[in-house]
């Protein structure tokens, strides 16, 4: 081989090498994570007529669902009032319909989003003077609305902290104020991101959210071997958490290393059995095959590195 040819052909293979490492890392880009937040508890000692951890968690719900990286989830509450409803349902003291409701179908977060508001100043009064409209009051003069909070990302399997973050939003207006007039907050988001109570919660939960989209990198992205058939492996993920055609995932078994005197769990490593590819992908449920080694119901499903 000549040197000409040599060198054309080490380029070659660098090149393919450099497109196979962008393709895996755009797949891992790409993943989309189930999430759920959890009511955040109001620590601040600030108590007005509406309430705190409510406007919060409304405000991350929807920059989460903003950045297109997640699968969110409805709150503990409203997946207990889900659960209220299909015990209802299966107790058979309800009229039958075209749509019944069904259980075991709820989707599983694979992370939590929980956390602690430890200081808050609205900065309005919103309660004096001005003209009310929909739960939110014009008036004169301004204000400096501050929120603090610490936010905590869970790997829901395992209850293990993978990271925390500060949060702070600050926001100083003058002239026309915004605030919340009595009734509190009601969910309307767009109208309380506009006062200045909600522009300071919402800079700190933007904060917050580019910090947990940042990390995603570092979180390992996992799914479930839920059946064999034959020569079909079928995946519990699908085009919903961006798994797409041709994409490969190591396959094992998840062992999880606990302190022996406290349970506490300190570390997780999966021993790679196998390797499958997605040749069908669904919205919730991909069906792959083996290309290396074997795959069982139970196994983890994981990018490889």
């Amino acid at each position: 081989m000549t040197a000409k040819r040599m060198i054309q052909t080490v380029t070659i293979f660098i090149t393919a090498m450099m497109v196979a490492a962008g393709v895996g890392l755009a797949a891992q880009k790409g993943m989309r994570y189930s999430i759920m937040v959890t009511q955040f508890k109001n620590r601040s000692g600030w108590h007005g007529q509406w309430d705190l951890g409510d406007a919060w968690g409304a405000v991350l719900t929807d920059s989460l669902n903003a950045t297109g990286r997640f699968i969110v989830l409805g709150e503990k509450e409203m997946r207990r009032e889900a659960m209220a409803e299909q015990d209802l349902a299966a107790s058979g003291r309800t009229a039958g319909g075209g749509k019944q409701v069904v259980t075991g179908q709820m989707t599983p977060a694979q992370l939590l989003i929980k956390g602690d508001i430890t200081h808050f100043e609205p900065g309005t009064s919103g309660g004096r003077g001005g003209i009310g409209f929909k739960g939110f009051r014009i008036g004169a003069g301004g204000g400096t609305a501050e929120v603090n909070a610490i936010m905590y990302i869970v790997d829901s399997s395992t209850g293990q902290v993978l990271a925390s973050k500060k949060c702070y939003g600050k926001i100083t207006k003058t002239g026309l104020s915004l605030g919340i007039s009595k009734g509190g907050f009601s969910g309307d988001i767009g109208g309380f991101k506009k006062t200045n109570a909600g522009k300071a919660i919402e800079k700190a939960v933007d904060e917050g959210v580019a910090f947990l989209v940042a990390k995603l990198e570092e979180i390992p992205w996992t799914g479930d071997v839920i059946m064999v058939r034959g020569k079909k492996v079928y995946l519990n993920r699908g085009t919903r958490e961006g798994v797409s055609k041709g994409q490969v995932f190591d396959v094992g078994r998840l062992t999880l290393i606990r302190d022996p005197n406290t349970g506490e769990v300190l570390d997780q490593e999966m021993e790679i059995s196998g390797k499958i590819e997605a040749v069908k992908v669904k919205g919730k449920v991909s069906i792959c095959k083996v290309i290396r080694g074997n795959a069982e119901k139970g196994m983890k499903a994981t990018l490889p590195e």
